[in-house]
């Protein structure tokens, strides 16, 4: 399973949505970077393929950064993928 993460303005919480193959993660990222390299307010819609029910609008002027990661990766204890700072 993979997650396609969106960090928002103002807003201490990600957004995040998963495919369970990579080539469909990839394509997803793809369409976020796409939508932010061009900019405005335009409507993106996104689904989750491991909770069906899950839906979800944003403009991507909100958006100001995008992930993927294996869900794999995040393991008992160990640090969620991603930037952060150590203090």
């Amino acid at each position: 399973m993979y997650v396609i993460e969106l960090s928002l303005k103002l807003s201490p919480m990600p957004v995040a949505v998963q495919r369970k193959e990579l080539v469909d993660a990839q394509a997803l990222y793809a369409t976020v970077k796409t939508a932010l390299e061009r900019g405005g307010p335009k409507l993106l819609e996104l689904t989750c393929e491991k909770e069906e029910d899950k839906q979800i609008s944003l403009l991507t002027s909100e958006v100001v950064a995008v992930q993927i990661y294996e869900k794999s990766a995040m393991g008992a204890g160990s640090k969620r993928p991603g930037f952060s700072f150590e203090s």
